[in-house]
């Protein structure tokens, strides 16, 4: 089938993503690639149990909601993906064969298999290319507007993988460019009583990620990816609690940032 007359979603589907502050004046811009769990009506449940959608597989347990109340402490401007990753990984170029995963984990997607051309164009250009355009066009509007950014990608991974047990309750992520990641670092590790990963439990990279290099790295923001460990936010306390401690670590390690710039211009009129 032409893939310009394969219709993916419907009128009785959700809208792509969801936004809150759309007009925020808060320097901190958050994204949530992997925020929902939805699927769209015609891929029925991709061949899965509802018990195997609600694992981490299918979306980052609780980084919806830890954005939400972060978002709404800071004012930020915050957008959330509304479909699973099962659907299409909005965190990949869609080129990459892991863009539309037939296993994860060790867990089969039979909806999945044996996808045609038009099949995998569908779900990029309906799921992932309105979330990231809607990314690129808000990010125009800041940078017209004289608005500084911070891009604040917000994820979450499993207590154990494979069988091996994680030790860091969250972790900076970064590819090219560490200043900010190592900035917000050294101030979660102030807070006495994490460990914190540098780089784990992933790293960034043009073949796993597209948030960071592509609306980071290119436009040359400060910018962080935060993995928080999935058993800490699961509940809503946890949420509540880590929303809470990343509204002050991240304008404290924005404020150090800008006074390390401040100070290197100095030194370097």
């Amino acid at each position: 089938m032409d893939a310009r007359l394969m219709k993916l979603l419907t009128d009785d589907d959700p809208a792509v993503f969801t936004i809150e502050h759309e007009r925020g004046k808060s320097p901190f811009f958050i994204t949530v690639d992997h925020g929902g769990r939805r699927l769209p009506k015609q891929l029925g449940n991709l061949g899965l149990t509802e018990a195997e959608l609600r694992r981490h597989i299918a979306w980052d347990i609780g980084a919806g909601a830890v954005s939400r109340q972060l978002g709404d402490a800071l004012g930020a401007f915050t957008i959330h993906q509304t479909y699973s990753r099962l659907v299409i990984d909005c965190n990949r170029d869609p080129s990459v064969a892991a863009s539309i995963v037939t296993v994860s984990e060790s867990t089969e997607i039979p909806g999945n298999r044996n996808l045609g051309q038009a099949e995998r164009e569908a779900r990029a250009r309906e799921i992932l290319w309105p979330y990231h355009r809607r990314i690129v066009e808000a990010l125009d509007r800041r940078k017209a507007a004289g608005l500084p950014t911070v891009l604040i990608a917000m994820h979450s991974f499993t207590p154990v993988f494979k069988g091996v047990a994680r030790p860091w309750q969250v972790g900076v992520l970064y590819n090219r460019d560490s200043r900010f990641a190592h900035v917000v670092k050294a101030v979660l590790e102030a807070e006495g009583d994490l460990v914190v990963g540098d780089n784990e439990p992933y790293a960034v990279g043009d073949a796993t990620d597209y948030t960071i290099p592509v609306h980071g790295e290119r436009r040359h923001l400060p910018h962080v990816e935060i993995e928080i460990r999935q058993d800490l936010i699961a509940e809503e306390p946890g949420q509540r609690s880590w929303a809470k401690r990343l509204a002050h670590v991240l304008p404290e390690a924005y404020r150090r940032l800008e006074q390390d710039r401040i100070g290197w211009n100095q030194a370097n009129p």
